[in-house]
């Protein structure tokens, strides 16, 4: 069982994007400290949800900061951005690195950075599977070429090389087949529980029955799903926190997701939402998350949680949840599921 931490750069209100942005970088020192396998952070443009806009750059200055622990991105947004591109500082983050980058991918939305950026909804809609099996090429060691609808270029050789396989972030049954179909495993969200996260595994595994291709060199498929993870003395404590500050940070922060094209912004009811969260996730005593979590390994099939810490709104006390939950989780969770391991 790996677990590792989640990292949105959430932009809570008071907190400038330089501070949290420092922050972030500290969380994932402090994971490392706490005995946490990987770090993965988010990315979002032009929105107080999340205030990273490359996650590769920030990735790249945790690596530096590390010795032992994986960083991967959570997601960068492929939308917004050419794949080979992406692959390039993907490849030099692997070297630099000895091994210790992961890279995850997401479609994104019909958010403000397609017009900004100039991809155009049209990527968004319908170019996400093109720019996957692009960036896939880009990551297979060898040249790369395109002659398709969004991206037409003469044959290159990838300076340098790198042969890696992409997360890619799944939140319907389309992101899961095209997941599938290439052999490349899931990122989970945490706004799905675990029946959910079962059923979109069993549907994966379904797909991968086929005769399908796998255009990266992927190895057997290892899913990620993203938890909201916070521990006190009490469930209750933990939970009364997380009531406290997480819609502070969700009010304005989901506020800022603004289509392009005219349609309805997303609407969630906040207080019914983090009552969601604190319910399906480990949130509350260290027993207690404890026990979620071994639940939803059983339930689910996963066998890699990201937990997101930041739920507590400040510096301070993310650096104290993930301390906790590296002195009082991690030991037991992995005592529980991998009794075999020194």
């Amino acid at each position: 069982m790996r677990i590792g931490v989640f990292l949105v750069a959430a932009g809570f209100p008071g907190r400038a994007p330089g501070d949290v942005l420092r922050g972030t970088v500290e969380a994932i020192e402090a994971a490392e400290r706490a005995g946490f396998d990987d770090a993965w952070i988010a990315e979002h443009h032009f929105m107080s949800y999340g205030v990273c806009p490359s996650a590769v750059t920030l990735a790249a200055v945790a690596l530096g900061r590390t010795s032992r622990i994986t960083v991967g991105t959570a997601v960068s947004v492929l939308s917004a951005q050419h794949p080979v591109a992406l692959a390039e500082q993907a490849a030099i983050l692997h070297h630099v690195s000895d091994g210790r980058f992961r890279l995850g991918v997401g479609r994104g939305g019909p958010w403000l950075e397609l017009e900004v950026f100039g991809t155009g909804t049209a990527r968004f809609e319908r170019g996400f599977p093109e720019a996957l099996d692009l960036l896939c090429a880009a990551l297979n060691g060898g040249p790369v070429a395109a002659d398709g609808e969004f991206f037409r270029f003469r044959e290159v050789s990838m300076v340098p090389q790198a042969r890696m396989s992409p997360v890619v972030a799944c939140t319907s049954d389309g992101t899961v087949r095209l997941a599938a179909e290439r052999r490349l495993p899931m990122l989970l969200g945490m706004h799905i529980g675990d029946q959910e996260r079962a059923e979109m595994v069993a549907a994966y595994d379904a797909y991968t029955a086929y005769d399908v291709y796998a255009t990266c060199d992927a190895a057997p498929a290892a899913h990620v799903g993203a938890a909201l993870g916070h521990v006190a003395d009490t469930t209750e404590q933990a939970v009364r926190e997380l009531r406290e500050s997480l819609p502070r940070w969700l009010g304005p922060g989901l506020a800022g997701y603004v289509p392009v094209d005219g349609r309805p912004p997303p609407r969630r009811d906040i207080p019914e939402y983090v009552d969601l969260l604190c319910r399906i996730h480990p949130v509350g005593s260290a027993e207690h998350c404890v026990e979620k979590i071994i639940t939803t390994a059983a339930r689910t099939g996963l066998r890699h949680l990201i937990l997101m810490v930041e739920g507590a709104g400040d510096r301070v006390r993310t650096l104290e949840n993930i301390a906790r939950l590296g002195a009082e989780v991690l030991p037991a969770v992995r005592e529980s599921l991998n009794p075999d391991s020194p």
